[in-house]
């Protein structure tokens, strides 16, 4: 199979394209040949050697895929060949085969064209375990989510606003914010001319936050929480060390979670990815939250699709197809 592989750590151009064995499941696995894979923010991190993938996992970048079920191992319920799936991974997506978990498999959901059902797994388990298996974000309460014309973003303001919540968010340019005004924020705000916390704050605060700056927002992020509120950070875009005000946080009875998706434990995964065919696919299928794919690119040419994510001009996803 072909398969996109890193021999040295570097730019956009370190990704290479090589010939890798065929897979063969083991008990309770299942082979995907790949249609479609997406770029993460992750996945750039890997490339540059910061973000190595679990022990035992696949050292083929990709985080998500769909495909057609190309073989099935021992113990395998529910599966056949030639069944569509999408699927979370925790490694192997740019590649023809990869091997998953039976768990982390997910049907496609109705409405959706195969390929496009590579843009849905990460995001959609991402904001559904952080967002409401974590946060507990309820109807009426308020949400802000950074990045909103980014593939977490975009399918954050669509779920919480789906599921009876006020959606605040942050974005770069006047044409992501109205995008992010598109999808249902009741407020889009420029992270480059606004102080997101005072427009937050003035609006009661934030019951939960959903952060992928890390350091560099930790203090402000406190700052526009509201009592009781929930900060969720999972990424380091804005560094990995911050101060930390407790007394902040203690009078607003706060709590800060920080969290990722793919070094859990198999059975947690797959918990996570029935629950989203449960909550989260009908929101997709009956159109209230809408896929997001904004380029495709072929396998080959997977350093452009990375070259792409890191410019940042991108809104939603990035697809890469086999």
């Amino acid at each position: 199979m072909r398969a996109v592989v890193v021999p040295e750590p570097g730019g956009p151009d370190a990704l290479v394209v090589a010939e890798l064995p065929d897979l063969t499941p083991g008990p309770g696995e299942v082979v995907l040949d790949v249609v479609a894979t997406a770029v993460n923010r992750a996945d750039t991190l890997q490339r540059m050697g910061f973000y190595p993938p679990p022990p035992g996992t696949s050292d083929v970048i990709g985080l998500e895929c769909s495909g057609r079920v190309r073989a099935v191992g021992e113990g395998v319920e529910g599966w056949s060949v030639g069944d569509e799936a999408c699927a979370l991974l925790a490694g192997g997506g740019y590649a023809e085969q990869v091997l998953v978990p039976a768990g982390q498999l997910m049907r496609v959901p109705d409405g959706v064209p195969l390929e496009v059902a590579a843009s849905l797994p990460e995001v959609a388990c991402t904001v559904w375990s952080n967002v409401f298996m974590l946060a507990h974000l309820q109807p009426g309460e308020t949400f802000l989510v950074h990045g909103g014309a980014g593939g977490i973003g975009t399918f954050a303001i669509q779920t919480a606003k789906a599921l009876g919540a006020r959606v605040f968010t942050t974005a770069g340019t006047p044409e992501k914010q109205q995008l992010c005004l598109d999808l249902g924020a009741d407020r889009a705000i420029s992270y480059r001319d606004e102080d997101f916390v005072t427009v937050v704050s003035e609006a009661g605060g934030a019951d939960v936050i959903l952060d992928n700056m890390g350091a560099k927002y930790l203090e402000s992020n406190v700052s526009a929480l509201a009592t009781e509120g929930r900060l969720v950070i999972i990424g380091m875009q804005g560094g990995t060390r911050g101060e930390l005000d407790i007394n902040a946080l203690l009078r607003k009875r706060g709590a800060v979670i920080a969290t990722s998706l793919r070094a859990r434990p198999t059975a947690e995964k797959s918990a996570i990815c029935r629950a989203v065919e449960e909550h989260v696919w009908p929101l997709v299928s009956d159109g209230r939250i809408r896929t997001m794919v904004d380029a495709e690119f072929p396998l080959e040419e997977a350093g452009k699709a990375h070259a792409l994510m890191e410019s940042g001009d991108h809104t939603g996803k990035i697809l890469l197809r086999t």
